[in-house]
């Protein structure tokens, strides 16, 4: 077996103790979690952990950094080259989105952590404002490319659109984990639907040019 160098070792490493991390932030809260309870159960001692993260705090970063590069590479592949209709294809991407919060429920649950932990904390909250915003940078260039290949006008500024859709898809992860029997997971691909539907309606932005 081929041996891992130094840096290989070292990405093994920092994965397999934000994997613990999301495990153990889910189950304790993010403030009573330890750094030796992560440590441990990644299999590690404390000095590897320092040796990867200064804090718990920067833990947190590197795992919400991780969070939004996957929410990111969703959006892209749902919103790539397509003949559906707007509508048909947000509500694709609606589908999308709700398989893999159920593919990785933690993801869902550690998400809010972060939230809760930001509204504590204001240095935290900053970090997680400055994230937040090269987010909807990042999905208003994926939403404003996918119109300009439709041909499509928009009298809504975009990054107000990308405001309501990021705002429906996490108020619907929050309820759907509070009252699952109630928010099934074809209401939010409805909203998505109904959303692109009433926008077009009032911007013309299923108007072809």
């Amino acid at each position: 077996m081929q041996r891992l160098s130094r840096k290989e070792k070292q990405a093994k490493t920092r994965s397999s103790l934000m994997k613990s991390a999301a495990k153990i932030f889910c189950r304790h809260g993010m403030e009573r979690a330890s750094i030796d309870q992560v440590a441990e159960d990644a299999g590690y001692t404390k000095g590897a952990f320092y040796a990867n993260f200064k804090n718990k705090e920067e833990l947190f970063l590197a795992m919400l950094d991780e969070h939004f590069q996957e929410h990111i590479e969703e959006v892209e592949r749902a919103f790539a080259d397509s003949d559906e209709s707007p509508p048909e294809q947000a509500r694709h991407a609606a589908a999308d989105f709700v398989r893999s919060l159920h593919a990785d429920p933690e993801r869902s649950r550690l998400f809010h952590e972060f939230i809760g932990y930001g509204m504590r904390d204001e240095d935290f909250r900053q970090e997680l404002l400055t994230r937040f915003a090269t987010l909807r940078d990042r999905f208003e260039r994926v939403y404003q490319r996918r119109a300009d290949e439709l041909g499509l006008e928009l009298d809504i500024p975009m990054d107000r659109i990308v405001r309501m859709v990021l705002a429906m898809a996490d108020g619907f992860a929050l309820w759907q984990r509070l009252e699952p029997e109630a928010v099934d997971d074809r209401l939010f691909e409805d909203m998505i639907e109904l959303f692109t539907i009433g926008v077009g309606v009032r911007g013309g932005v299923l108007e072809r040019t």
